[in-house]
């Protein structure tokens, strides 16, 4: 009998994570005003030369993580910069996309390496980044 006690209480404090744990459903993302998804051209203002930039949503892609969809910017036929329309709310995805960013920048493709640790997000990545370049293309 005096042992019954403590192992009730062991018991229930080791099963309280159990209970309050919440898988991720892709329900919780951030999320930034989201553009239309086909190409728009806006020129640079105040520059002599004629190159416009053309800003250019990608498909939004469902990860077990949650969603991710990127918006990339083209200067003539190079991409100049990337910027995260949507992503999980992961630390991983955190830690993961200023690196996934900085490869697209010098791959100038969607051909990069996926970060460890974040493997699902970085295949969400290269996903919606590779549909923004073909809409680009088209």
């Amino acid at each position: 009998m005096k042992r019954a006690l403590p192992v009730l209480v062991l018991t229930v404090a080791g099963l309280i994570p159990v209970w309050r744990y919440v898988p991720s459903d892709g329900t919780t993302t951030t999320e930034a005003a989201q553009p239309a998804a086909t190409p728009s051209a806006a020129s640079t203002a105040g520059s002599p030369d004629t190159s416009a930039q053309i800003v250019v949503a990608g498909s939004t892609v469902n990860t077990e993580k949650g969603a991710v969809q990127v918006e990339v910017t083209f200067e003539d036929d190079a991409i100049t910069a990337i910027r995260m329309l949507k992503q999980p709310n992961h630390p991983q995805t955190t830690a993961a996309v200023p690196t996934l960013i900085e490869e697209t920048l010098q791959a100038q493709s969607a051909d990069i390496d996926a970060v460890s640790g974040a493997t699902i997000t970085s295949e969400g990545y290269k996903e919606s980044l590779q549909a923004a370049i073909d809409a680009k293309g088209a």
